[in-house]
């Protein structure tokens, strides 16, 4: 088995070899002993399945509205005419 086979295997399998049939887990643990590749593809996989698994984030509470009153400000800021060299607030 090469890396690349064991890469397919993964996306089709899953990452836990235990799951997998003797005649793919046997050849992907002797090509894990002595590939690094092998051995990160494995993790990279772990790691995904672990974010995949842990719970939504949540926005913290009252963001949209402060991101709507925020925008709602620029552009009233933007749309009030100004004479030259006159700023915003002033």
């Amino acid at each position: 088995m090469d890396v690349t086979e064991f890469e397919e295997l993964i996306d089709r399998l899953g990452e836990d070899l235990s799951l997998w049939p003797d005649d793919r887990r046997l050849p992907a643990e002797a090509l894990l002993a002595r590939s690094p590749a092998a051995q990160a593809l494995l993790e990279e996989a772990l790691v995904l399945r672990r974010a995949l698994a842990a719970p939504p984030m949540r926005a913290p509470a009252g963001l949209a509205d402060r991101i709507v009153a925020a925008a709602a400000k620029m552009q009233d800021d933007t749309a009030e005419p100004r004479t030259e060299g006159e700023t915003a607030g002033s």
